[in-house]
Parts: C-alpha cells; sequence; structure tokens
C-alpha cells in the first residue's frame, strides 16, 4: 500500500493564504528556524520575492499572484475601471521583483487576464476580489497537482539504489508541494524505493544546504551533501547514475536557465556519461525565447559573496560577478520532465510538438 508522506505539514509549506493575508515561509532563515512573514502589502510581496524570502519559480509565481489579490482589497468604494488599473499596475510592479523565473510572468499574466473577465461581468465590485482569490488558490492548487505528475513521470526514470546528484532547491519548499526536480524522490519513497541523493551546497547563498537537505532529511530520504566543487570527484567514483534539476525557464530550443552552478554540473555529467535530467511545470517553458542567449540574468549583490550570512571572508573593494542563474544549453540536457510525459531531443520540435497539442485540447 502506498505510504503518504507527511513531509509537507504546516511547517515546510512555503506559501499560505489565511483571512486576507499572504503568509510565507522565510526561507533565508532555514533550517536555523520556522518563521512566517505575514504580508499585507504589495509592497511586501515584492520585496519577499526580490529578497528571496520566498524562492522557487513556481512559489515565486503563487505569491505573486497572492500579492495581486492583497492589491486589489478594500477598494470596494471604486469604480470598476479603477479596481482593474489597480490590479494591472500591482501586477506589472511585482513583475519587477526577479527577472529570469519566467512562472512570474505566467502566473501575473493569468490574475490580469482574469480581473480582465471580471470587471466585464455584473459581479458588484465589492466582490471582485474574492473571485479574483479564486484564481490565485487555482493557480496554487494546480502547482500541487502539477509537482506531483511531473514526479510520477520522472520516477519511472530511476531504479532502486541509484545515487541521484541534484543542484539548488527544487523541492515542496519552492512549489506548492512536492516540487519539480525533488518530486520523484518523495514519489520512490512512497514506493519503497531508495535513492542515495547528493546534494550541492549551491553557493553562494547555500539552497542545497540550507533547504534541499533540510527537507528530504525531514522525508526520511537519504540524503549527502557535498560541496559544488566535489560533484566530479563523486561523479568519478561512480556514485553518481543521474542528475536531475529545476528550472527557472526553459528557452524554446531547450536551453536550461536554473541556479548558477547548474551549467557546470551537466558539463560534468556528460564528460562522465551521467544523464541530465530537467523537471519542469509547462508553465516555466517560454516559446517566445528562441534560445537561451536571450534569458535575462539576474545579478544579486555582492554580498551574498563577500558577507555571507553576516560574516566578511574577501578584502575590501574586491570586484565581484554575482549572476544568481546561468544557462545550459540543450545539448547537455538527456531530458525535460514536465506534466505532460518526458520530452526528448531534439527539442526545438518535442517542445513545439507539446505546445502544440496543449493547444489543440
Amino acid at each position: 500500500m502506498t505510504q503518504q508522506l507527511d513531509t509537507y505539514n504546516e511547517t515546510l509549506v512555503s506559501v499560505r493564504w489565511t483571512e486576507d493575508t499572504l503568509e510565507l515561509l522565510d526561507q533565508r532563515v532555514l533550517p536555523g528556524q520556522i518563521d512566517y512573514l505575514k504580508l499585507t502589502e504589495v509592497s511586501h510581496v515584492w520585496h519577499g520575492i526580490h529578497e528571496l524570502v520566498v524562492r522557487g519559480a513556481p512559489a515565486i509565481g503563487i505569491a505573486a499572484a497572492y500579492g495581486v489579490v492583497l492589491g486589489s482589497l478594500n477598494k470596494g468604494a471604486q469604480a470598476r475601471e479603477q479596481w482593474l488599473q489597480q490590479v494591472l499596475a500591482d501586477a506589472e510592479y511585482l513583475a519587477t521583483a526577479r527577472p529570469t523565473a519566467v512562472n512570474l510572468f505566467w502566473a501575473l499574466d493569468r490574475m490580469k487576464a482574469k480581473a480582465q473577465a471580471l470587471v466585464e461581468t455584473s459581479i458588484p465590485v465589492e466582490e471582485l476580489s474574492a473571485h479574483l482569490l479564486e484564481e490565485a488558490q487555482a493557480i496554487h492548487l494546480e502547482d500541487e497537482r502539477v509537482c506531483r505528475s511531473i514526479g510520477e513521470h520522472a520516477v519511472t526514470l530511476f531504479e532502486d539504489g541509484m545515487g541521484v546528484l541534484t543542484h539548488c532547491n527544487a523541492g515542496g519548499l519552492a512549489t506548492a508541494r512536492y516540487g519539480t526536480a525533488l518530486a520523484p524522490m518523495y514519489i520512490a519513497k512512497e514506493r519503497g524505493m531508495e535513492l542515495r541523493v547528493y546534494a550541492d551546497e549551491t553557493r553562494p547563498v547555500l539552497q542545497g544546504a540550507r533547504l534541499t537537505a533540510f527537507e528530504l532529511q525531514q522525508a526520511g530520504i537519504d540524503v549527502t551533501l557535498i560541496c559544488d566543487n566535489m560533484a566530479a570527484m563523486v561523479m568519478k567514483k561512480g556514485l553518481i547514475q543521474a542528475v536531475i534539476v529545476g528550472t527557472d525557464r526553459v528557452a524554446a530550443n531547450g536551453d536550461v536557465a536554473n541556479k548558477i552552478g547548474t551549467y557546470g554540473v551537466a558539463v560534468l555529467a556528460k564528460a562522465h556519461g551521467i544523464p541530465f535530467y530537467v523537471a519542469c511545470p509547462v508553465s516555466t517553458i517560454d516559446m517566445d525565447t528562441p534560445h537561451g542567449d536571450l534569458i535575462p540574468i539576474e545579478e544579486r549583490n555582492e554580498s551574498e559573496i563577500t558577507e555571507a550570512f553576516g560574516t566578511r571572508t574577501a578584502p575590501q573593494g574586491v570586484k565581484v560577478y554575482n549572476p544568481a542563474f546561468d544557462v545550459t544549453p540543450n545539448e547537455y540536457v538527456t531530458a525535460i520532465i514536465t506534466e505532460h510525459g518526458i520530452l526528448k531531443p531534439p527539442f526545438h520540435q518535442s517542445l513545439q510538438a507539446l505546445m502544440e497539442n496543449l493547444k489543440a485540447k
């Protein structure tokens, strides 16, 4: 009988909505403490996304959707057109919080479209925000189902006892539940399969150490933490049989933007003959971006490198380059796993065929 894991209790939910308040699990302080920030203003949500209180492409999109709702509340006295203009302005503002994760823009586009449809109905203006909230909640619930489906497809690529390397955090903390790259690990656990997970620490802010290792350990999954620069040796020793990562954006040709360091892991995997898998929802696929060179790459504050976690480790005045993401060319990607199945190269064809099939439904 399938055992449902109790991993996703209230202490590990990244985003939740409670009585007109958005609550975000502050991932900056994990695993040392579990702290929820209660947000009631759009500007609070913007800073929550920008400052990595919430991170992971799907979770960012969910948080932004609820942020739009926050901005629309308590405006019952406004005319319908004023309500709509406020929603559209808030969505545009939230879209500036982080540039790389396409789920942010996808979720905001859904919220804008819903708001525009609502103002054309006979629903009283004071009730519009409640209906807008339903769209944000739908995005939230859909992500949970999507992640489960990604995991169901991805787990077929693994065998009992395999060593699997992952980079950054693409688990339940980065999504509504289960995650993308970590979803097959949870489902394998349910089915009695044992996977030996190796988690890169993921410099410079250590999402692998603080988040991936934490949530997998909480779930009772065999996880070993390694420094980023240990991946090559671990592969050479034969401890890794597959790599799986999440992504913040997939270009139309299958180039993949993910946390900085992912490209290096992909190159190492290819050199050692190890498959490199990318797990993502369809909402992360950007068919309007032809290739990875056109994906905007966020550059973050130099203090993440020079003064990580409050301790200065670099000389004053040294120049710093701190891109948050890199792009893995499609030739290093073995397969892209979505909620609709596993896509194989050539990706410009398989991605296009997937999108056409979805449009036809």
